[in-house]
């Protein structure tokens, strides 16, 4: 993908490709659309591989924290600078490059403004190549390393809930600072965090999943309706579960985390922001990180979780983990261990094999 060149296309395709690769998470399509290409107005985003940054170099990452379907959030594309600019304040190093914590609607393509701004180039090489609920997950195992000093930064909201934060401790209490600062700003914040060599992105995250979005998003947007959805079941070798109506939709926005189920014909779908369960008559069909995932059966494009409504026409997908780009953390028993907690079903036996 070296000197890959950014145009409305790709922005398009990674946007929609990164939407279905969320698995019900990773922000908004619209949103993801107008980053996209905001970036390519204001600048020349570089988005390059692995192979092109030495083992030593500092790589940062940047990511949305939040709840998708919070009606007071408030990030602009000003606060996803303002954060990159924060982390880069507290740095004693030059940042080298930049990588999105996940693939999402409005993830994938999360760092190429600040690029377009920066000069700073974006490395295809998430840190998890499907989206997730904590931060911890987009952290490439970084909770495992007991000596290592997360710095995050933050910026977002609207107002009184204005907020500008940076922090520096262990990862899951900077995580849980960032999370809850997130929820007084009205929802979500843009961030900039964990400075890592690159070596060790490579080993712990997702390489090559930027391209993956991109592909199925080709692939989704040269079709429309049930075409669409079965080009990208090819593309990523997956099956359509079931075409139906939602017969019951339940959404709890709770610790900044949007929670809740759907019920489509009798398969029954769990999600923390992202969909974790798919069960059929309480036989289990798919497991986070498997990707589980809805769509509009009449346009066959991606619905993410939070805009799911109850007498909704979609369509329900599932793919193998073993199909996707995954980053460490998805292997992680103890990070897996917090979705049983949260939705109260099985995952590790499903998700550890």
């Amino acid at each position: 993908m070296a000197g890959l060149i950014l145009n409305e296309r790709v922005v398009e395709a990674a946007v929609y490709g990164g939407a279905v690769l969320g698995g019900g998470g990773g922000g908004w399509i619209q949103d993801g659309l107008q980053m996209g290409r905001l970036a390519l107005e204001v600048g020349n985003p570089q988005l390059i591989t692995m192979d092109d940054v030495d083992d030593d170099d500092v790589i940062v990452t940047v990511a949305l924290i939040g709840a998708p379907a919070a009606v007071d959030q408030y990030v602009k594309p000003v606060h996803y600078m303002r954060a990159l600019e924060l982390l880069s304040e507290k740095l004693d190093t030059k940042i080298r490059g930049i990588i999105t914590n996940e693939n999402g609607a409005g993830t994938t393509v999360n760092g190429w403004l600040q690029s377009a701004l920066s000069g700073i180039p974006v490395l295809d090489a998430p840190s998890n190549g499907r989206a997730h609920p904590t931060g911890s997950m987009g952290a490439m195992n970084l909770s495992e390393d007991e000596g290592y000093v997360s710095i995050q930064a933050a910026a977002g909201g609207k107002g009184d809930r204005y907020m500008e934060i940076w922090t520096s401790g262990s990862l899951d209490k900077a995580s849980s600072i960032i999370r809850n600062a997130s929820i007084q700003a009205g929802g979500v914040l843009a961030v900039a965090r964990n400075p890592v060599q690159a070596g060790y992105v490579k080993q712990n995250g997702a390489p090559g999943a930027i391209q993956q979005a991109i592909e199925v998003g080709t692939a989704l947007l040269n079709h429309s309706g049930e075409k669409a959805v079965e080009a990208v079941t090819s593309r990523l070798g997956g099956r359509i579960i079931t075409l139906g109506e939602v017969t019951d939709f339940h959404l709890e926005t709770s610790g900044g985390f949007d929670v809740g189920k759907v019920t489509v014909n009798s398969h029954e779908l769990t999600f923390w922001n992202e969909y974790m369960t798919l069960e059929r008559s309480g036989e289990r069909l798919a497991t986070f990180p498997d990707l589980i995932m809805t769509f509009d059966v009449e346009t066959g494009r991606p619905v993410v979780s939070a805009e799911v409504s109850k007498g909704q026409s979609i369509a329900v997908i599932a793919v193998p983990k073993a199909n996707l780009k995954l980053g460490a953390t998805m292997r992680n028993r103890k990070l897996l261990k917090q979705i049983e907690d949260i939705i109260g079903q099985s995952i590790i036996p499903y998700a550890i094999s």
